[in-house]
């Protein structure tokens, strides 16, 4: 199997250096000029973590209100009963429902970005557990997707906030826009989540927390970011 890159991939390469580290507006800048893919690409914040995943007390996960949105319209699905059902409709939930969406996804509903639920629904929806978990789907009251205010949790979620969480390898990886934002819109969006991150940060977790952080979109190269602005 060919290992050869694209030409538009080598172009944008080429105006690459290396051993560089990027600032946000450089990084936000040099992949605006890089030669655009047919499509809207989706910009990606890559972090390697110095944590262990599989210590409890080290899980990194979270939530962030990005300040322009991801620039993807999302999906959102509300397990919900009586007027916490209502309110979500009323908000713009995409669909809502309790036992009978339950059931929808036990049989392999999936199609959407993210579950709200009540906490009073929690103990029918840890059910689905299996389906959402490892989707990164399951309801939270971390991330705030478990919660009685669920049109404000709507709301949050389709003005683009985005929830993460560490992988087994200690990687997260998070939209923050697309190539179409401007400048400043990726700079800021990238920057809201990489100031999460730090914040994020585990009390148990010992030495250098954040070991690196790339900025990247689809099929185009990544950009190594400056330590400083997430060395704590």
């Amino acid at each position: 199997m060919s290992n050869k890159r694209s030409k538009r991939y080598e172009k944008a390469a080429a105006l690459v250096e290396e051993s560089k580290t990027y600032s946000l507006d450089e990084a936000a800048a040099l992949l605006k000029k890089f030669p655009a893919p047919k499509f809207d690409g989706t910009i990606t914040i890559s972090a390697n973590l110095g944590v262990d995943p599989r210590k409890s007390d080290q899980m990194v996960r979270g939530s962030v209100a990005l300040p322009h949105g991801t620039g993807k319209k999302i999906k959102v699905i509300v397990f919900a009963s009586g007027d916490a059902a209502k309110a979500a409709q009323d908000a713009g939930a995409d669909e809502v429902g309790f036992e009978d969406l339950i059931k929808k996804v036990q049989d392999g509903y999936v199609d959407f970005d993210a579950a709200i639920a009540t906490p009073d629904a929690m103990t029918e929806v840890r059910k689905v557990a299996r389906v959402l978990g490892p989707r990164g789907l399951m309801p939270n009251p971390k991330t705030g997707t478990v919660t009685d205010d669920t049109a404000k949790a709507v709301s949050a979620v389709k003005a683009g906030r985005i929830d993460y969480k560490i992988d087994k390898n200690a990687n997260i990886a998070a939209a923050v826009g697309k190539l179409s934002f401007s400048e400043a819109q990726i700079s800021e969006n990238a920057g809201a989540l990489i100031e999460s991150l730090v914040k994020a940060k585990p009390a148990s977790a010992k030495g250098n927390y954040i070991q690196n952080v790339t900025l990247s979109a689809s099929m185009l190269p990544g950009l190594k970011l400056e330590p400083s602005l997430y060395t704590i």
